[in-house]
């Protein structure tokens, strides 16, 4: 089994309005990247657990919305491994432009 794939996004938004942006921003977000389509998102308490297929293959992990950050763990397919640390800078931009303050 592969190491999982984490990313941190720090933010000052506190948990709620994170919460609230992400929510909304998520499908949207995943709308923008062509190879990639969200199968499961789900909601306990300030846990997103989800499940996503890219490039024909299914990745699966969750994200923890804290006062101070978000913190995304998912496990890759060996297949999509290769590309792990294009999807970290990806992921970190994408979180970072929907979790700044406006």
């Amino acid at each position: 089994m592969s190491a999982p794939l984490i990313v941190s996004i720090p933010h000052s938004l506190g948990r709620d309005e994170a919460m609230r942006r992400l929510k909304t921003g998520l499908s949207r977000a995943a709308a923008n990247v062509p190879v990639m389509s969200v199968d499961e998102e789900r909601w306990e308490n300030n846990r997103m657990n989800f499940r996503v297929h890219a490039l024909g293959q299914v990745a699966a992990g969750y994200l923890d919305v804290e006062d101070t950050h978000v913190r995304l763990e998912v496990t890759l397919p060996w297949l999509l491994q290769r590309f792990a640390e294009v999807a970290q800078v990806a992921i970190q931009k994408s979180g970072q432009l929907l979790l700044t303050k406006r």
